[in-house]
């Protein structure tokens, strides 16, 4: 399970490794609404995670496995659940 701050702490990771500034998402967010998201004091809708990760040109699945992941065995990890799961739903639905 994903710690408290993992999705604060991905979307700051990347933020800075993309070298953005808050304000570089001012076309999508406030800087204060940015800042609130990285200090964990509140959450986006997955259509605001999906326009803060267009600015930093990711995929939000990427922040997501970041978040959830960690590093780079936990994201190796977590995304062969991922494929196990939806090849199980796939199978299940196919079934029905």
């Amino acid at each position: 399970m994903a710690e408290k701050n993992s999705l604060a702490m991905a979307l700051k990771t990347v933020r800075k490794a993309r070298g953005l500034s808050q304000e570089a998402f001012s076309d999508v967010s406030s800087r204060t609404y940015l800042s609130s998201l990285e200090r964990d004091l509140k959450s986006p809708t997955l259509n605001k995670l999906a326009e803060l990760c267009e600015v930093m040109e990711i995929h939000p699945m990427t922040l997501l496995a970041l978040a959830y992941g960690g590093d780079a065995k936990g994201v190796d990890l977590l995304v062969e659940r991922v494929r196990r799961e939806i090849a199980e739903l796939k199978d299940t639905s196919d079934t029905m």
